[in-house]
């Protein structure tokens, strides 16, 4: 100042992030900035599928009951948007993709709640096909995917949740229940959901079904019983019997109803 110079003293630390790639094709962004930094931490995504799920419990601002298998669902189809060639692996899919993807979830499960007039508010396997399109954004793709990307993060969604299926409801000592659920459908009995459908509407539906204790216990051993998360699991169990192709599933306008294939 006015010819002298003045040093102070300031205590300061100076973080900055950096994607693994800006959006303006000019290169990292790090890379003009590394000689000013005295050093350059790097990290990397989630190895582990718990990893993956401990952070987004830990950042997901959730109002609504998650259960645990939607968690997992979650952090499968995270990992298979990262992994996926139609995504550009140049910008990365973060930890943000799966944070949204949770909250979404849990404000579906709340707008259902809000006009059903449910008490306790649970995701279910439905809510994740509703709450796709929202992630659109969080994901930039491959230009020759280019139109497609809705069907695309549906695809990747289905893949997860048939993985998290085969890993909860895989085993044989369950395999007896899904064979009831698969002959309740064959003796002509269809079930409908949605969006907007409550559980116990849903419960309903499927009358005195005798495995569901068995179900929810293979399926959500650690949360407490509800008509809701009960609901959940049989949402679950059904979808992932369409997936594998041992029943039939028809959408429109949001009502989806499950059949005999």
């Amino acid at each position: 100042m006015r010819g002298y110079n003045l040093r102070l003293p300031l205590d300061l630390l100076v973080v900055a992030s950096a994607n693994p790639e800006d959006y303006t094709n000019r290169g990292r962004i790090i890379t003009p900035l590394k000689d000013r930094f005295g050093a350059e931490i790097r990290t990397h995504y989630p190895l582990l599928l718990d990893d993956e799920i401990d952070l987004i419990r830990q950042e997901a601002n959730v109002q609504a009951v998650i259960p645990d298998h939607m968690y997992d669902v979650v952090a499968r189809f995270t990992t298979e948007v990262r992994t996926s060639s139609s995504i550009d692996q140049r910008s990365g899919v973060s930890a943000r993709f799966a944070i949204a993807c949770t909250e979404a979830l849990s404000g579906a499960a709340l707008r259902r709640a809000a006009i059903t007039g449910e008490k306790d508010p649970v995701a279910r396997i439905g809510d994740l096909m509703g709450v796709v399109p929202t992630l659109r954004g969080k994901v930039e793709f491959d230009v020759s995917e280019e139109g497609r990307e809705q069907e695309l993060l549906i695809h990747l969604a289905r893949k997860a949740t048939a993985e998290t299926w085969r890993q909860l409801l895989g085993g044989n000592d369950i395999r007896p229940v899904l064979t009831s659920l698969v002959e309740w459908f064959d003796e002509g009995n269809t079930l409908q959901t949605g969006d907007v459908t409550p559980g116990a509407s849903l419960l309903g539906e499927l009358g005195q079904f005798e495995g569901l204790g068995k179900l929810m216990q293979t399926v959500e051993p650690e949360l407490a019983e509800s008509s809701g998360l009960a609901a959940a699991c049989v949402e679950f169990a059904i979808e992932g019997l369409w997936l594998t192709r041992r029943i039939d599933k028809d959408a429109v306008d949001g009502v989806i109803r499950y059949g005999a294939s």
